[in-house]
């Protein structure tokens, strides 16, 4: 998934366990696995702000995302087949050359 959940990073930084975050957060433990595992499909603005304010961080610290490699070679592709129809197989030097 190309969203990556960093929930662990700032409890490591804060020492904080799970089970303190989720009680002060007010959601579940197994709740709390669920998203700092990246199994979660979405997450409440209010959860993720109650997460924020408890860590005292920002919604960025916890979630970045990330490209997936499967993506980046299907991507590499494309442009190498683009490359191959436009003629790209000439050299191209600077102006003037």
């Amino acid at each position: 998934m190309p969203i990556v959940v960093d929930i662990d990073v700032m409890l490591a930084r804060r020492k904080m366990s799970v089970g303190e975050l989720a009680d002060r957060v007010g959601i579940t433990p197994a709740n709390l696995a669920v998203l700092k595992n990246g199994r979660a499909k979405a997450v409440r603005f209010s959860t993720l702000a109650a997460l924020c304010e408890v860590l005292t961080c920002q919604p960025g610290d916890l979630l970045r995302w990330e490209a997936e490699e499967a993506e980046v070679a299907a991507g590499a592709e494309d442009v190498a087949d683009a490359e191959d129809a436009a003629g790209a197989d000439e050299t191209v030097g600077a102006p003037g050359e």
